[in-house]
């Protein structure tokens, strides 16, 4: 690959629908350095794994430097981008020819343009705010180099996924992600449920695999192309059943990796993985992948609006699903990765939209990159504090002993809640507002269904994260005897104070002048204006009542009463939060026992008919032989017997046949 970049740096061209090929300039040459975005962490992660314990000493920092230089070339990219007029944004790279196949040719290339470059600063920049903050966190586990190796191809696999300018390339950089994730869930693996999880993610993920697999040959036969600019000038020409079977694929690859209903029983489970992980998965890489499949694929799901409601609805359940859970979890990682799970289903839904949420999508996508790496790196330094411990039960009043973390989990949550001016204030209510607005097919319930779900999430939203930031920093110390909690050293404290930065600025910065929402425009069009059923003032009024609510009742039960150590007798519904809402088993019920019963079935007839009947057949051969011989003695009298019975059976049918 290495050796065709050459020639491969002067085949930049434009691919937007109606632009020409660009001239070369000085903007267009910093954009032949994409392939050194994925190349750095690849390379840093190759070198680590190769040289084993003798990079021991200073393999993290190998990694840190890597992801750090990979966020360098992604700002060149940025500016390269911004020296362009905006109808030459979208350009593409060739690479080399990769896959020819009769009338489907395929090579490997990598799209420039604003969506893949926000996703490019978005993970290096927090991936590498999250490296930092691993030096620390990791410094007394054995295998510390082995895990940067891992956090680098996770890196690397991301930036493939985004940049590719082909659903084939995409796909590498989606196993990539997968066969990462593994590795990294899994790092522990020596703790058999750490091993467990790990492989429940490999394999609910490979479901969701099939999606795109499939969506992937559907485009191949339909358009005869798999490349973005083939398939998306060919979506224009091909009907509506065709583009809502390959939008239909696709959402359920976007289910398995954006842990969305159904395919959403992972994402607990991969808490087992190292607290930074947790932090690269839910922020920055591996969740965020199937929202960006589906803005990606927009001019697809332009065309089939049956899968864009049923985006919608998949949006909604999974935020409402996550919410819930959220609301009963004690274990501090577990409920921030409900919320995730939520907010994800926000991202989601905005994206089932169309043009009124595309770019919202990608806004709530870019903001919580912040807010949520910031809560799960303070859920770590809480642990780092705890002796790992992660019951909420067990903490209580740690603001007193742990103000940087206190102070940059309160901005994070903040955020989340979305009040105003934190960053979660522009994105989630931008997709409240976008919910409320008319139904593309003119249905007259949607709008106020999803619209009232958005609130909903948004009051339950406040009353988990709010139960969460209480149960952990206020109220009375529950701690076990013993312990002495205490401030996180530097190395991860800062990059909590700047993701805390951006919780607060972010959103702010990226709504000036809807300035993120134009930056995407060469992309995604511009978005449709429309006026939702209710006036915006009043969406906002009834979004900060709901929130406030939520917050009060967090504040009421977990700090102006008694929080028990021990979880007491709850509700059905509470109790059934408390185990995932029996999501793994609904799972086990409905796939996993039928599928044993069917592979035991077909195993039995296999033994019972084939085998039997192969050895049934095989046994007859010799015992046949076996009788031949015995009529084989060699006695002359034997063989005169046998004539005359065969003499006397030829007569008999003779006079019969006359008869």
């Amino acid at each position: 690959m290495l050796a065709t970049l050459p020639s491969a740096l002067l085949a930049l061209e434009a691919t937007s629908s109606d632009a020409v090929p660009v001239a070369p300039t000085a903007a267009t040459g910093s954009l032949t350095l994409a392939w050194l975005v994925i190349a750095i962490p690849l390379v840093s992660a190759a070198v680590l794994l190769l040289l084993g314990r003798r990079a021991e000493r200073w393999g993290h920092w190998l990694g840190v430097l890597a992801s750090a230089a990979a966020f360098v070339v992604g700002f060149v990219l940025l500016l390269g981008l911004l020296a362009l007029p905006p109808d030459e944004r979208v350009t593409d790279l060739f690479l080399f020819d990769w896959i020819p196949a009769g009338s489907l040719q395929v090579s490997a290339g990598l799209r420039i343009d604003p969506l893949s470059v926000a996703f490019v600063l978005l993970v290096t920049f927090v991936g590498t705010l999250i490296h930092v903050y691993s030096v620390a966190y990791m410094e007394h586990d054995v295998a510390r180099r082995r895990f940067f190796a891992y956090l680098n191809l996770f890196v690397a696999a991301m930036l493939v996924l985004v940049l590719a300018d082909s659903y084939v390339l995409l796909f590498v950089g989606w196993e990539g992600v997968g066969l990462a994730s593994y590795l990294l869930i899994g790092f522990w693996n020596q703790k058999t449920p750490y091993a467990v999880a790990a492989k429940k993610a490999f394999v609910m993920n490979r479901v969701g695999d099939v999606g795109l697999l499939v969506a992937m040959m559907a485009m191949a036969a339909a358009f005869g192309a798999l490349d973005f600019t083939g398939v998306f000038a060919a979506a224009g020409e091909a009907s509506e059943g065709t583009l809502t079977l390959v939008a239909l694929a696709l959402l359920l690859a976007a289910c398995g990796k954006s842990a969305q209903f159904p395919l959403q029983a992972w994402l607990g489970d991969a808490m087992a993985g190292p607290t930074p992980v947790s932090a690269l998965i839910h922020a920055a890489t591996m969740v965020t992948a199937g929202v960006y499949l589906i803005v990606r694929s927009a001019p697809l799901y332009d065309g089939a609006p049956t899968a864009q409601l049923v985006v919608v609805v998949i949006g909604a359940i999974t935020l409402i699903f996550g919410a819930i859970i959220g609301s009963a979890k004690d274990d501090i990682k577990k409920a921030l990765a409900a919320s995730t799970m939520s907010q994800i289903g926000y991202m989601v839904l905005a994206a089932g939209l169309g043009p009124v949420g595309y770019a919202f999508s990608i806004f709530h996508l870019i903001t919580p990159g912040f807010f949520k790496a910031g809560m799960f790196l303070g859920a770590g330094s809480v642990m780092h504090a705890m002796d790992d411990q992660v019951d909420m039960r067990r903490f209580g009043a740690l603001s007193t002993v742990m103000k940087v973390t206190w102070l940059t989990f309160a901005a994070c949550w903040l955020a989340i809640l979305g009040v105003p001016p934190f960053a979660g204030f522009f994105s989630k209510d931008k997709i409240i507002e976008a919910a409320f607005m008319p139904a593309v097919d003119g249905a007259v319930w949607q709008p106020w269904v999803i619209g009232t779900v958005t609130l909903i999430g948004a009051g339950i939203t406040a009353f988990y994260m709010s139960r969460l930031f209480f149960m952990t920093f206020h109220g009375e110390r529950r701690w076990t005897e013993g312990q002495h909690p205490h401030e996180s050293p530097a190395l991860m404290t800062w990059p909590m104070i700047v993701l805390a930065a951006g919780a607060v600025l972010v959103g702010f910065i990226l709504n000036w002048n809807e300035a993120f929402v134009r930056w995407l425009e060469p992309v995604l069009g511009p978005p449709a204006h429309e006026e939702p059923v209710l006036p915006v003032p009043v969406i906002m009024g009834l979004t900060l009542l709901l929130v406030a609510v939520g917050a009060y009742l967090a504040w009421r039960q977990y700090v102006g009463a008694p929080v028990p150590v021990v979880a007491p007798r709850a509700s059905a519904l509470t109790r059934a939060a408390r185990r995932d809402l029996y999501q793994d088993q609904v799972n086990e019920g409905v796939f996993m026992r039928p599928g044993q019963y069917l592979t035991r079935s077909l195993v039995y007839a296999d033994s019972a008919v084939v085998d039997t009947a192969a050895v049934g057949l095989a046994a007859a051969f010799p015992k046949s032989g076996e009788a031949l011989r015995r009529m084989q003695n060699g006695y002359v009298r034997s063989y005169a017997a046998m004539v005359l019975v065969g003499v006397v059976i030829a007569l008999v049918a003779v006079v019969v046949v006359r008869g």
